[in-house]
């Protein structure tokens, strides 16, 4: 029995979230901790996983209240370092009036991006079950080497691989060197999750059927891939079965911050609990819909990390929408 069921790298950072405005008529922003690798273990951690966490952030006030977030929900933080010289990672977050979301960072650099490959707790990843990963440790030299080290780690001791691309194009020089990061990404996973827009992106293909086509064909490696695609619900393909499982949209939606996050944390939780082999139509349309209703809660409420729904919740929110 290993002490992990899942350990991720990648960036923690600071997500400040509109919370308002003030007197004088100044947009008000939270400090939420945040960062999708995070926000997926945090998510594991309340459905009674076992999370393990490596990144880093400066050794500054934000690092600290990080750090400390982190311990809070349950997730392992042995694996988290601290920069003594480069300060924690920001990202503003604005709510456009589509209700999608607009990134603005604070990351030229940011102590995420200064991960070294020698940092690399892999005790942490050889005593887990999955090892989950995502594209912002691929943008930049230092942290892409420490990122090739823990892949190598995770497949040298066998572990399933979790991959999301989570595309943020303002925090790579071009897009096309971010293709070419999503495509190592999609090279070394066992398990993919991708939103809606970054299939047509990176496939170039507008039918999503034909670019998950497109992409398990280059792709044979990748055995499950689970499809995200915002208000219109969720869509899993595994060997020659495809499930789709609508939305449950809800009236007191906020935001969206962290619900990807919240579903790609239940489908691993799915697999933790069924295993990789002998998937069905019916566990599968399970998995997305426990996964829909739990990122459904999470757009009622501000911020992710710190916010995530309980197992109870989850099932009670299912049982009152079903």
């Amino acid at each position: 029995m290993k002490p992990y069921d899942v350990t991720a790298l990648g960036e923690l950072l600071i997500d400040f979230t509109q919370g308002g405005m003030s007197e004088q008529g100044n947009p008000m922003f939270e400090a939420n901790p945040g960062g999708a690798p995070c926000n997926v273990l945090s998510m594991l951690s309340r459905l009674g996983k076992k999370t393990a966490f490596i990144g880093k952030v400066g050794n500054d006030g934000f690092g600290k209240q990080l750090a400390q977030a982190i311990e809070e929900v349950g997730i392992d933080a042995t694996g988290l370092m601290f920069d003594n010289e480069v300060h924690t990672t920001l990202a503003l977050v604005h709510k456009l009036e589509n209700g999608d979301r607009d990134f603005s960072f604070y990351r030229n650099p940011g102590a995420d991006m200064m991960l070294r490959e020698e940092e690399v707790n892999e005790d942490l990843i050889r005593n887990a079950k999955i090892f989950h990963f995502g594209t912002l440790s691929l943008t930049d030299e230092e942290v892409k080497k420490a990122t090739h080290r823990a892949v190598a780690i995770a497949e040298d001791a066998g572990l399933i691989r979790s991959f999301d691309p989570n595309l943020r194009p303002p925090l790579w020089k071009s897009l096309d060197e971010a293709k070419v990061q999503v495509d190592w990404g999609l090279q070394h996973c066992d398990i993919l999750k991708i939103s809606d827009n970054e299939i047509t992106w990176f496939t170039g293909l507008d039918d999503y059927d034909e670019g998950i086509a497109a992409l398990r064909k280059q792709y044979p490696n990748i055995r499950l891939i689970c499809l995200s695609m915002g208000p219109d619900g969720s869509r899993a393909y595994y060997e020659d079965v495809r499930v789709e499982v609508p939305a449950f949209l809800q009236e007191g939606t906020i935001e969206t911050t962290g619900a990807g996050d919240t579903f790609g944390a239940c489908v691993l939780n799915g697999i933790l609990e069924s295993g990789l082999d002998g998937l069905d139509e019916a566990k599968l349309k399970e998995i997305l819909t426990f996964a829909n209703a739990a990122a459904s809660i999470v757009t009622t409420r501000k911020g992710a990390l710190r916010v995530m729904p309980q197992k109870d919740e989850v099932l009670a929110f299912l049982k009152a929408n079903q």
